[in-house]
């Protein structure tokens, strides 16, 4: 009896329980941890820009489980407890501006349809501006009035971005011209 009056006593003397803020009840309902989604495909009508996300029995979550959010010039994809893990994706500065209320998604087979209503029809060449400066500076690298110096840049960016494979190919190569050049078999000026 004493050992429940003590019980008793206790309970009645904790702190009641402190409300949960709306973040921390958001953060329950998640559940799991978040992956960033990395792999998607993208193709373009005349009107929208639309993008695949694959993700595996997306279909089989409630609609409010697959929030996309979109602004003039970005948006973000945000799927909620797909076997136990959430699933992001945000693009940020699209090439062109979109029209916020013109776009949506679908929900369909194992893929998420992100399709972004352009402002103006006109052909996009790529998605984002980061993405096609990136292709502006790459093409920049290649065109240069020396051949030889093109040459180089090319062997360098397939060095660089080649496996150990592509590597060892590009040294023996290198090291057999040079052998080459020193015996005098090769013309130092080519």
């Amino acid at each position: 009896m004493t050992e429940k009056h003590k019980l008793e006593l206790e309970i009645k003397n904790q702190p009641p329980p402190k409300p949960k803020d709306v973040a921390e009840e958001d953060k329950s309902l998640l559940g799991g941890y978040t992956v960033k989604i990395n792999n998607y495909g993208w193709d373009q009508s005349d009107k929208f820009i639309k993008i695949y996300i694959s993700l595996n029995g997306v279909q089989k979550l409630t609609a409010e489980n697959v929030q996309v959010n979109f602004t003039e010039r970005s948006f973000d994809v945000l799927v909620k407890n797909l076997n136990g893990k959430n699933y992001t994706m945000t693009f940020n500065n699209l090439l062109k501006p979109i029209s916020v209320e013109g776009s949506s998604r679908k929900i369909k087979t194992d893929t998420v349809l992100v399709m972004c209503r352009k402002k103006r029809e006109e052909k996009w060449e790529c998605l984002t501006q980061v993405e096609k400066e990136s292709k502006e500076k790459e093409k920049a690298a290649y065109d240069t009035s020396d051949p030889s110096e093109g040459l180089m840049n090319l062997l360098k960016k397939m060095y660089a971005e080649g496996d150990d494979e592509m590597k060892r190919t590009i040294n023996k190569a290198w090291v057999e011209s040079r052998e080459k050049q020193s015996k005098g078999d090769i013309p130092m000026d080519i």
